[in-house]
């Protein structure tokens, strides 16, 4: 005899208001054993087949209980002994031959013997599909997932994660990131100097496959930091600019964007190192012209960010442009003008395509010659030249807020200001149903 492929009884014997209490032995069984009346027992079968013999003279009211420890009794069967009574009214050993089954066993007398009261299997039990929880930012959805943006500090409070590992319903317990540092600030004048470097950008989106998550998460609260673009500054030239500051999730950190490189006055007598960052300021002309500041660092991988570009040599040569997430800042390019600022990179962890992280121009060194335009994705234009580098100028554009832009630099005699890099964003998105 068995239990039927469905786990369910092979008798309807109704409500059973008295039957006697279980006391469960918590130690499997490895090996053959005879059972006691009142006990239940874990039977582990990983092993090999194991018989549990019922008691032998059993009394009208006994119970036994036996469950399959480890899911093995379809391949290593458990025998239930009869021991000379009855077991559903026959005179048959019972086999249990189903994975993950539990049977409950009362003597009644001496026609029925044994009757099995109540049967069922592990896939009887069903765990219920979770999905992650979380506080924390601002609050979007798209499709089946859902978005958290930080344009500030906050905290990420994960109360519950989802369980696809253990239902295939659920959800998965990792989510995906987006995480992007402060930018540099560009140059001021009086000098022609580098435009800022766009600040740190480290993503996971899209994920592999399902682009159901990468990283790994678990029911706590992450501090989150969004790092501030480097301050504007007025001072004169022959003070390097500010670098952005870090942005924070959990240990991802993502690294300020590098400050574009000044130079000591409009007729470009010493030159000052640019920073490196995320993405590398700008360098500024000199004799010779310096190079760009150096992006991705510290080093991650994949990289955060990309160099700035170089500077030209003495008149009548301009600066660089600030390194941006998807490309280099763009170097001198000669007649007077100025670098642009390396391309940023689209993303769509949202469930629309944004382009952050642009690197800030460079400042031209005189008209005609083009002030250096900010990259795709927030980087500030460096200033318009005037007609010689010791006239005119103008200050440097802003890097866009929450975008991690680089500043443009200033240009001309000054004091022109060179642009303030723009915020940080941290967002955070998983599958929510």
């Amino acid at each position: 005899m068995g239990i039927n492929s469905n786990g369910t009884s092979l008798i309807d014997q109704g409500k059973f208001d008295n039957i006697g209490a279980i006391t469960w032995d918590t130690t499997a069984k490895t090996s053959n054993f005879t059972g006691v009346s009142g006990n239940g027992y874990f039977v582990n079968t990983t092993s090999g087949a194991i018989t549990v013999t019922l008691p032998s003279s059993p009394s009208a009211g006994d119970v036994v209980a036996i469950a399959d420890y480890a899911n093995t009794a379809d391949t290593n069967n458990i025998t239930i002994g009869r021991n000379g009574s009855n077991i559903q009214g026959t005179a048959n050993d019972f086999l249990v031959n189903t994975e993950g089954a539990s049977v409950l066993l009362i003597y009644v007398d001496g026609t029925k013997g044994w009757l099995l009261i109540d049967a069922g299997q592990a896939s009887d039990i069903s765990i219920p599909a979770l999905f992650t929880t979380a506080t924390g930012g601002t609050i979007t959805t798209s499709g089946n997932f859902k978005i958290h943006t930080f344009t500030s500090p906050g905290t990420f409070a994960v109360s519950q994660i989802g369980n696809s590992g253990t239902n295939p319903s659920g959800g998965p317990s990792n989510v995906d990131y987006l995480v992007i540092a402060g930018g540099g600030a560009g140059a001021s004048s009086p000098g022609v100097g580098g435009g800022g470097g766009a600040g740190g950008h480290r993503t996971t989106f899209p994920s592999p496959g399902s682009n159901a998550g990468s990283f790994p998460i678990s029911a706590t609260s992450f501090p989150i930091t969004v790092g501030a673009g480097a301050s504007s500054s007025a001072q004169g030239g022959n003070t390097g600019a500010a670098r952005g500051s870090n942005s924070v999730f959990s240990s991802i950190t993502s690294t300020g964007g590098g400050g574009g490189a000044g130079s000591a006055s409009p007729g470009c007598q010493g030159v000052f190192p640019t920073m490196p960052g995320g993405s590398g300021g700008g360098g500024s002309n000199g004799a010779p012209g310096p190079a760009g500041g150096s992006g991705n660092t510290p080093p991650v991988s994949p990289p955060q960010g990309n160099p700035g570009g170089a500077g030209g040599g003495p008149s009548p040569n301009g600066a660089g442009g600030g390194g941006g997430a998807g490309a280099a800042g763009t170097s001198n390019p000669g007649s007077c003008g100025s670098g642009p600022g390396g391309a940023g990179l689209a993303n769509s962890i949202t469930g629309s395509s944004v382009t952050r992280a642009g690197g800030g121009g460079g400042a031209g060194f005189r008209s005609p010659g083009p002030n250096g335009s900010g990259g795709s994705g927030g980087g500030g234009a460096g200033g318009n030249p005037g007609p010689s580098p010791s006239s005119g100028g103008s200050a440097g554009g802003s890097g866009t807020a929450n975008t991690g832009g680089g500043g443009g630099a200033g240009s001309g005699s000054g004091p022109n200001a060179g642009g303030a890099g723009g915020s940080g964003v941290v967002i955070i998105r998983y599958k929510f149903q």
